[in-house]
């Protein structure tokens, strides 16, 4: 991924410095288990142990040794294998001692995995403070609700936030199963059969990893459970894309119910300067694409020829970097954006005043079929009087009252009752309480998980 959309911490996971320490760690880990049971001498253990543990505190391998080696050998791990050695001395003919390419690089990446994750799931924490906050700022904010675009009826603006908020307590769920499904290491070799050593010893050295041994492996992981995280990221970039859709539709001129900060100094248009756009949230958009075109390229690796080809690896180089860094990226400008967030609440009025009482014609239709009218009359009369008020004569109420149908099953009190904005959002307090009751449950189970 480009630098403009990587930060700092999580481009650090996915670094070839990085990735050459993880592989490291499980070749320390194998040596740790093969000197336990006496495979590996005495003395060889201390000083291989010495020094690969000096080369982790330092980093690790330098990735232009294993360049060099892989530009020579055209194997990666080959190269590795040997910069390792480099730099340990004869005690390393015991490292990568009965393992396949894949024990390594598969387990590796499930460290890296976990690592990463930790981080995702921190990006959504405080994704639900911001929402949170947001809900309940303007709770008792009403506003105009749209469908197809077209005014519908009155909500709470808050509750925008709210939806989004119990979306990413959702998402958060996601992403801590699929990470979970992807805390699975493997050293059973070739092709699966653990030939060189009983289940046991693997069991053992992936418990120092802190990994569970895949069940039933291959030459590699099975990619069920990666395609399962990238699928994961895939919903929460398009979750990402739902606010961000609905932040531009707010901010277009004709809405102007809120704008993203713009700081000193900032430009909105090389060529117009009253231009202040929503490129934050258009950004996201754009990056969402993405995280759903590599869940794609994630299906396509679970189809492995046989015990295994290599068709995933050219893939997996991209997705999975990419993937954690544009989630990582995306969550992290959308935080900004909501805690930057201006909402102008008269705008918000004036825009709901402005779509007048016709928002309230559900009601009408049903209050007149409670009363015995048929639903198809109490439409008619309802639609009569909505499309008659556009012409700006006489209000929707006035309609209402003064229909000889409506009036005579309803009262003028019944029909102005139905008609405000107490009656119509006298729940939303009752939503909120059941979002903050199921919030209080999932905020134990989430603590757990930690």
């Amino acid at each position: 991924m480009i630098s403009r959309y990587s930060r700092p911490e999580m481009a650090s996971i996915w670094s070839d410095q990085h990735r050459y320490a993880a592989w490291l760690r499980v070749e320390l880990a194998v040596c740790a288990e093969l000197a336990r049971a006496g495979m590996i001498p005495r003395k060889d253990w201390q000083l291989l142990n010495k020094k690969v543990s000096a080369l982790l505190e330092t980093g690790g391998v330098d990735p232009k040794r294993v360049d060099h080696f892989e530009s020579i050998t055209r194997h990666d791990v080959i190269a590795f294998t040997t910069a390792v050695a480099e730099k340990v001395g004869p005690s390393a003919r015991f490292i990568h001692f009965g393992l396949t390419s894949s024990d390594v690089v598969d387990t590796a990446l499930s460290l890296m995995i976990q690592e990463a994750g930790a981080i995702v799931r921190n990006d959504i924490l405080e994704l639900l403070s911001s929402l949170g906050r947001l809900a309940d700022r303007y709770r008792d904010l009403p506003t105009i609700g749209r469908s197809h675009g077209i005014s519908a009826e009155p909500t709470s603006f808050g509750l925008k936030f709210l939806g989004w908020e119990a979306e990413w307590r959702r998402n958060l769920e996601r992403v801590d199963q699929a990470i979970r499904q992807l805390r699975f290491g493997k050293l059973s070799g070739a092709v699966g059969v653990n030939a060189h050593w009983d289940p046991g010893f693997e069991e053992r050295v992936l418990a120092r990893l802190d990994l569970l041994r895949e069940p039933v492996s291959t030459q590699v992981i099975p990619r069920d459970r990666h395609a399962g995280l990238l699928m994961a990221f895939a919903v929460c970039g398009s979750s990402l894309e739902r606010m961000a859709v609905e932040l531009r539709h707010l901010q277009r001129s004709e809405v102007s119910e809120v704008r993203e900060g713009f700081s000193r100094g900032q430009k909105g248009s090389s060529a117009m300067p009253h231009k202040r756009n929503p490129i934050s949230s258009e950004n996201i958009s754009g990056l969402a694409r993405l995280l759903r075109s590599y869940s794609q390229a994630a299906l396509e690796n679970v189809p492995l020829w046989h015990e295994r080809d290599i068709s995933h690896s050219s893939v997996e180089r991209v997705v999975f970097p990419d993937s954690f860094l544009v989630l990582d990226y995306a969550l992290a400008r959308m935080r900004s954006v909501l805690e930057g967030l201006e909402v102008d609440d008269r705008r918000v009025v004036e825009n709901l005043e402005k779509a007048g009482a016709t928002v309230f014609s559900g009601h009408y239709l049903l209050e007149l079929v409670k009363a015995g009218v048929s639903r198809e009359q109490a439409y008619a009369w309802v639609q009569e009087c909505a499309l008659a008020s556009f012409d700006g004569e006489r209000t929707f109420i006035d309609l209402l009252q003064s229909h000889p149908g409506i009036a005579e099953f309803l009262p003028s009190a019944k029909i102005r009752q139905l008609g405000s904005l107490k009656y119509q959002l006298r729940n939303v307090r009752a939503i909120y309480q059941r979002v903050r009751r199921e919030r209080g449950g999932r905020s134990k189970s989430i603590r757990k998980r930690k």
